[in-house]
């Protein structure tokens, strides 16, 4: 079906403008999806955080941009990579670790990993990003657990 403007130079098929309109909307939401989704990452290196860090393993973590700025998270890591858990004691219960993730700090777990909460999620800091934590038998037992 040929439709055309009235005055118009241009005649159009209906099935043509049926198809830009479907091409433009998968355009559009392509677009919307790299915007909102593919959030930058940065990385965070031990080195910027101590001057000899005692775990030098990882040298960086791959962090999002917020997470790159979270003092409480860099407080974390340095104590970590510096061996040096004076301000941190074992865990009493496990109320104890959820008032670090309700206050925006960070535990840790096994003198190995800093642990986070997100989406009631636990997570686990490793060097190429936030992993989920899985739920075996050792994160039910307080003495791996390190708190503020």
């Amino acid at each position: 079906m040929e439709v055309e403007a009235p005055g118009s130079l241009y005649s159009i098929s209906l099935k043509k403008v049926c198809q830009y309109d479907i091409l433009l909307t998968i355009l559009l939401f392509l677009l919307y999806n790299i915007i909102m989704y593919n959030k930058k990452k940065e990385r965070l290196y031990i080195n910027d955080l101590l001057d000899n860090p005692a775990v030098p393993y990882p040298s960086y973590y791959v962090l999002s941009t917020v997470m790159h700025k979270n003092e409480m998270l860099h407080s974390a890591l340095s104590a970590l990579h510096s061996f040096d858990f004076s301000y941190y004691e074992m865990a009493k219960s496990h109320e104890d670790i959820f008032a670090m993730f309700n206050s925006g700090t960070f535990p840790i777990y096994k003198e190995k990993y800093v642990v986070g909460y997100f989406g009631n999620k636990m997570m686990y800091l490793e060097s190429n990003g936030w992993k989920g934590m899985p739920a075996t038998a050792d994160i039910f037992k307080l003495e791996n657990w390190l708190v503020c």
